[in-house]
């Protein structure tokens, strides 16, 4: 019951903001084409909380909008399945699943190079992930703007839940698939960089605690 009022109220503040999801028509529309996605097990790195790999297509059209309800308020990324339809739709799957419910941001950066937060493990950086891995979508033309939502990983081919938001800027490879932007929070973004990065430093865990409460996909 709690997490319906959660989402009925998100679905408000998107529709004043100008997102509200489209209605349905009457008419089905024609099944978009989809891509194979391989979503391997990682028996070494078992899930950190239950949850089975997505399926294993993906649709290659069309977006999604996911809400991601956090403690400094909320960040709405909008999913582009054409440029990386497995990510966008792992991702997607992962928020069904729950999986980003109840968790915490582990990583803040705010240097010349980079300005990102770094969500999705549950344990801590780069520690707790879905117990599966999958391929990079990239074209080595990426670049990282604000608003940017792209996965974290910790090599070629490591994809799982890890994913990042660009604050400001990112001067990194282009090696990180990008999957979305955020369509409405970058306010809240802005909330989490004011709040600092303990021990003053330019990269590491936020001064104050930043969680994720709920994720919704519309």
């Amino acid at each position: 019951m709690f997490a319906r009022r959660v989402a009925a109220v998100a679905v408000s503040v998107l529709a004043v903001a100008g997102f509200a999801p489209a209605v349905a028509s009457a008419a089905p529309a024609p099944a978009p084409p989809t891509v194979r996605c391989e979503f391997i097990p990682t028996p070494d790195l078992p899930a950190a909380k239950p949850v089975k790999p997505p399926r294993p297509t993906a649709p290659t059209r069309g977006t999604a909008l996911s809400v991601l309800l956090t403690n400094y308020g909320p960040v709405a990324v909008q999913l582009d399945r054409s440029v990386a339809p497995c990510a966008a739709h792992n991702f997607a799957h992962l928020v069904r699943s729950r999986f980003y419910n109840h968790t915490q941001c582990f990583r803040l950066t705010n240097s010349a190079r980079l300005g990102v937060l770094q969500c999705g493990d549950i344990y801590e950086v780069e520690k707790g992930g879905p117990g599966y891995r999958f391929a990079d979508e990239v074209t080595g033309k990426e670049t990282y703007p604000r608003g940017t939502v792209a996965m974290g990983n910790q090599g070629p081919g490591t994809n799982g839940s890890q994913f990042f938001v660009v604050h400001s800027h990112a001067n990194i490879p282009p090696n990180y698939s990008i999957f979305g932007k955020v369509v409405l929070g970058m306010d809240t973004l802005d909330r989490i960089v004011a709040a600092g990065i303990a021990d003053g430093k330019e990269d590491g865990l936020p001064k104050h605690p930043v969680r994720i409460h709920h994720a919704f996909v519309i």
